[in-house]
């Protein structure tokens, strides 16, 4: 395991620091490829109506957002509830889509009468526009999921609200639980929420048994890329593919288990499918912010080293942190977590809980999968019966 670990740093490496070159290379050198929109490539293939949504956030990034208004098995008539579903940490919205209509939770909620946005993070492909940089420009990169809490969602969430004028059913995924947390315990967009699922929920990563997490985090893997001027990180590409390939070649590597050493061992995923090939980038800085999360076992905003960067940013020597406690006790929250999740450990997840003691117990479900791990929530293909169909059961409450 030793050995796979470091080899799989040095993977993280390579890539961050090819695609760190490209991402400071004179735009006339390096032109990134125009992508189809998800609308196209991922959800009108399986004969479902789609549109395709910009929103901008304050600080300028232009965000894609995919609307799915209606399914093809629902039959009802009257106005629709809109949910939100936002992805996790180097994904976008094809999380929702990749498996079957039958088994994708955004194809679910669709064809049971929900009115589906799907929201994209900024330095995603599909949602790297911005009012005046380019992604080409390091300061394009400079941001960590501070921003997200405080831009992105945001935007997102009125953006809908104003488009549907409800307020939203939201489904977070890992990265896209945080968000929602932060959000939620700033009293940001809480106004236009009705519900909040909570898949695989990071709150607290002080615990994650993570090998290559903890690894990198304890390496500070990320500050030295950072350190090297490489603001994009990210494991797309050719070279990475090549890589990859060679490691899978590797006498005691089974590729078969590569996302398990990321994510825990997922007991329900199909294996015939590479949900890697779907990974998006994010901003160093981002993965910095969620390493100070691993090495120091709080949720606070980023530390920018010292006190005296710090007071410029927050007029206190070290970031400010997020209160969970602080979070509505008459929020409707639906968390759900697996003892198998080698990112949201089970005992980061018991951290968060005791801060939602004082939570109305009757606005508070929570779900335990003993044998599901952090990819199962989302690619699962039982997840329809085990997590989706309580969840919308939720929903319907609320």
């Amino acid at each position: 395991m030793g050995n796979t670990i470091r080899l799989l740093i040095l993977l993280l490496i390579f890539v961050a620091m090819g695609d760190g070159a490209r991402t400071n290379m004179p735009t006339s050198l390096y032109t990134r490829s125009v992508v189809d929109g998800i609308c196209k490539t991922m959800i009108e293939t399986q004969g479902y109506t789609c549109e395709e949504h910009k929103v901008t956030t304050k600080d300028g990034y232009i965000l894609s957002i995919q609307r799915m208004p209606k399914g093809k098995s629902a039959t009802k008539n009257g106005v629709k509830p809109p949910v939100l579903l936002q992805h996790g940490l180097m994904m976008d919205a094809t999380t929702w889509l990749l498996n079957s209509p039958a088994e994708s939770l955004a194809f679910i909620l669709t064809d049971n009468w929900y009115d589906v946005w799907l929201g994209n993070t900024r330095g995603t492909n599909q949602s790297q526009g911005h009012t005046s940089l380019s992604p080409n420009d390091p300061a394009y990169w400079n941001w960590s999921w501070d921003e997200l809490v405080a831009y992105d969602l945001p935007a997102t969430f009125q953006y809908v609200y104003e488009q549907t004028g409800q307020k939203l059913h939201y489904v977070g995924h890992s990265l896209g639980t945080l968000m929602a947390l932060g959000a939620f315990a700033q009293k940001e967009v809480t106004n236009m929420v009705r519900s909040a699922a909570l898949l695989s929920p990071i709150a607290y990563l002080g615990q994650m048994p993570s090998p290559l997490a903890r690894s990198a985090a304890d390496l500070f893997i990320a500050e030295d890329l950072y350190w090297l001027g490489l603001k994009e990180f990210s494991l797309g590409g050719e070279a990475t593919s090549k890589l990859v390939d060679d490691i899978c070649k590797t006498p005691n590597i089974n590729c078969t288990n590569l996302m398990a050493i990321f994510t825990g061992p997922n007991c329900c995923i199909n294996t015939s499918k590479s949900y890697l090939d779907h990974e998006q980038p994010t901003a160093t800085k981002n993965m910095i912010h969620l390493a100070q999360m691993i090495r120091g076992g709080s949720i606070a905003m980023y530390d920018y080293g010292n006190s005296g960067e710090n007071n410029k940013y927050y007029g206190q020597p070290t970031p400010p942190k997020y209160d969970m406690a602080s979070i509505p006790n008459d929020l409707p929250l639906f968390l759900s977590y697996g003892g198998k999740d080698m990112l949201s450990d089970v005992k980061d997840v018991q951290t968060l809980l005791e801060k939602l003691k004082d939570h109305d117990p009757d606005k508070l479900v929570v779900q335990y999968r003993e044998d599901y791990a952090h990819a199962d929530f989302v690619f699962g293909v039982n997840a329809k019966q085990v997590v989706y169909n309580p969840l919308m059961a939720f929903f319907h409450l609320h």
